[in-house]
């Protein structure tokens, strides 16, 4: 199946901003997160979305997509074109030519294990300051019965007496340039150079076991949702001796009641009441840092921005930290007192006696005197 757009994907234009993308990027992630979403189908999405934000997020990967789009131009010829069912060049050369311009690989080199992914589900504070925790993860790991080996205690591997160990047989073939020898991976072995008559009980000859491994995992302070973290070395082991591959820990932070995120800034929502709007006064407003005083001029409208700088996030590099940004929201009261009806009916008198023109007072100026008593 052919891969969709990764612009289609996302829902932007090719000429989205990078800001654009994210915002794209994080609101399918979440609508997906195989952690929220349990419809069928949502983990697939959600690997499709991700693929595509790691390749249009990264401006070499993006050139290279909006020129070459899923296709590799290093592969076959020309990208897939006449010779595309051979694979490339050096099956085709392989084919008519015995296998001298392939190179095989040796089934006893050592080489390096597979890599996992885990995703962890966060809290919102604890992506913004970070915290060291320990997760439990499935994977294999040599077998203790017999070491690795895959053969039962007391019994050894033997080296294919079809092969001889190289993994490979040659294989002749009759073709219009004559009859030419192949290399094909030996069927008795499976391509590993080696049988093992008595295979080990507890593995049944793998060498590999499952089992759920405890790893300490550092959150850096400032990881956002959807970021992944590399722990290096604790993927799958390697084989043949060769270095176990890594674990990619995804992170899928959960939203805050009162805070939202936006790269390394956030943003809150500060009621205010109507007198405090057009008096002014000084309010204690909470931070992820601790509560702090703002003050609020008189007059203020609602829907007014303050900026608290150096009270927003850490930069999951280091580079600093973000603002935090407050919008004044003015609550209206919904029961007042006979005292409040009568002053806000007193308000309104003034409010409509005073003639319309350039030098009408202020809306709050009037708001001042009725609460004042003038």
């Amino acid at each position: 199946m052919s891969k969709r757009d990764y612009y289609e994907v996302l829902g932007v234009s090719k000429s989205a901003s990078k800001d654009e993308l994210k915002k794209a990027y994080r609101k399918l992630s979440k609508q997906y997160h195989p952690d929220i979403n349990k419809e069928p189908g949502a983990d697939e999405k959600f690997k499709e979305v991700k693929e595509a934000y790691e390749v249009l997020s990264d401006d070499q990967k993006k050139a290279h997509y909006d020129q070459f789009g899923h296709t590799d131009p290093n592969q076959g010829f020309g990208g897939g074109g006449g010779f595309e069912g051979f694979g490339g060049f050096e099956d085709i050369f392989s084919t008519f030519f015995g296998g001298g311009g392939s190179r095989r690989r040796d089934p006893n080199a050592p080489r390096q294990g597979a890599d996992l992914q885990y995703t962890m589900t966060l809290a919102f504070e604890d992506a913004v300051f970070g915290k060291e925790t320990t997760i439990e993860i499935p994977r294999e790991e040599p077998c203790d019965t017999c070491d690795g080996s895959g053969a039962k205690p007391g019994t050894k591997v033997e080296t294919c007496s079809h092969c001889q160990g190289s993994g490979q047989l040659n294989v002749e073939q009759n073709t219009p340039f004559g009859r030419i020898v192949n290399r094909r991976a030996c069927h008795h072995c499976s391509g590993t150079g080696k049988n093992i008559k008595h295979k080990c009980s507890t593995c049944g000859g793998d060498g590999k076991v499952q089992k759920r491994r405890k790893i300490n995992v550092k959150i850096p302070a400032g990881i956002d949702d959807g970021q992944q973290l590399r722990v290096s070395g604790q993927g799958e082991p390697g084989v043949n001796g060769g270095p176990a591959g890594d674990l990619y820990v995804v992170f899928a932070v959960r939203s805050h009641e009162f805070f939202e995120r936006d790269g390394d800034d956030v943003y809150c929502e500060m009621p205010v009441t109507f007198v405090q709007a057009a008096l002014g006064d000084e309010v204690e407003v909470p931070t992820l840092h601790g509560k702090v005083k703002l003050k609020v001029p008189a007059g203020t409208q609602t829907g007014t921005k303050f900026r608290l700088k150096g009270k927003g996030i850490p930069n999951v590099r280091g580079y600093g930290t973000g603002d935090q940004h407050i919008i004044v929201k003015i609550v209206t009261p919904t029961k007042l007192t006979e005292k409040q009806k009568q002053l806000l009916t007193e308000f309104a008198e003034v409010s409509g006696s005073v003639p319309q023109g350039e030098h009408e007072e202020s809306f709050f100026d009037k708001v001042k005197r009725a609460f004042k008593g003038e």
